[in-house]
Parts: C-alpha cells; sequence; structure tokens
C-alpha cells in the first residue's frame, strides 16, 4: 500500500521528534533503528522510506533540534532583546532542563556523538550555532561575550547533569546564572 506524501512527512516528523527525545534522553548511538521506528508504532523495515541511513536521521535530527533552539534562544535585537535574552537564560539554566534532556537542548545531551559525527554534520551544528551567537552579539554588542554566554550555558548544564545530587546541580545552575545575569546587567 502506498501512503500519500502527506502521510510520509507526517510520519517523518513523528520519528524525527521521538527520535530527538530518546537520543536526547539516553544517547544516539546506543539507540537502534528497531527502537526508534517502535516508538511511533512502525516496524524497523519502514525506516528506509523516510532516511538513506542512521546517519542521515542523526543529521536531520539536529537540523531539526538546532532549527528549534535557534527560534526559541535567537532572541531578536532591538527593544527587549536583552531582558528576552535573560529570560531564555534563566530558562536554560533550570532544574527543569537539567532533569528533563529529552524536552531540552540537544547540544549538551549529544554534544559528545556530535564531535564524533562526520564533517558534514558538525559543519552544519556550527552553522546554526554561529546563527545563534551572531544574534546574541548583536543584543550584547560584542561578539566574545556571545560565545561565553553560550560555553557557559552549555558546560553549566552538562556539569549539572553530571551530578548526582539536586542540591549540588541547583548551586552550579544558580551560581551560572548570577554570572551570566550580572553581565547582562548595563555599566553605567
Amino acid at each position: 500500500m502506498r501512503y500519500s506524501a502527506e502521510h510520509k512527512a507526517e510520519t517523518r516528523e513523528k520519528l524525527l521528534a521521538s527520535s530527538g527525545a530518546i537520543a536526547k534522553q539516553g544517547g544516539f548511538a546506543t539507540t537502534g533503528v528497531d527502537a526508534l521506528m517502535k516508538a511511533i508504532g512502525l516496524s524497523g523495515a519502514a525506516f528506509y522510506s523516510h532516511f538513506d541511513s542512521k546517519d542521515a536521521l542523526f543529521a536531520a535530527l539536529l537540523e531539526r533540534e538546532l532549527s528549534n533552539s535557534l527560534t526559541r534562544l535567537g532572541a531578536g535585537a532591538g527593544d527587549g532583546g536583552r531582558d528576552k535574552l535573560k529570560r531564555c537564560l534563566a530558562a536554560y539554566l533550570s532544574l527543569a532542563h537539567v532533569e528533563q534532556p529529552q524536552q531540552g537542548c540537544a547540544l549538551p545531551a549529544l554534544g559528545a556523538e556530535i564531535a564524533r559525527a562526520d564533517l558534514a554534520v558538525r559543519q552544519r551544528v556550527e552553522d546554526s550555532v554561529v546563527q545563534l551567537q551572531q544574534a546574541w552579539a548583536e543584543i550584547l554588542g560584542d561578539p566574545q561575550l556571545a560565545w561565553a554566554i553560550l560555553a557557559q550555558c552549555l558546560g553549566a548544564v552538562l556539569l549539572a547533569r553530571m551530578l548526582a545530587g539536586g542540591e549540588a546541580r541547583q548551586q552550579v545552575l544558580d551560581a551560572s546564572l548570577k554570572l551570566l545575569q550580572g553581565t547582562l546587567e548595563p555599566v553605567g
């Protein structure tokens, strides 16, 4: 039975959404195609009508995740840009984000796998990260500060996820947010 192009697109989107959550929770490399397809109620054989390979799914998944992150975190310049950035940082550096990786940013969850991915995948990730850095640099008026904030956010979430205790996690997040909010205050 042949499915419509619309049905195929809907299935592909379900697979990307489900795969993103699974990958961010337990890692992409450790999850097989059958498990990814089972999560959306299809057989592993159906996978190849949507993607040529698991690597192609990984690339599409990262593209989707980073596009979503750019939409959420790429606060626009102008009035309110700095305030929106502060709100984004507070949400990013939250215990909810740390404890629910399947719903959060792909970079701290999949960073090690991205680093081992092929050059084309890493280039796509770089392009997206640079777009975010440029959006923040426009708001902040300082490209280096934008890079430093990105690095601090990713590192803080990764470190907090590595810790066993909620109190230590919260201390990492609070310290990072306090530091970043201080850098965002106007000098005067």
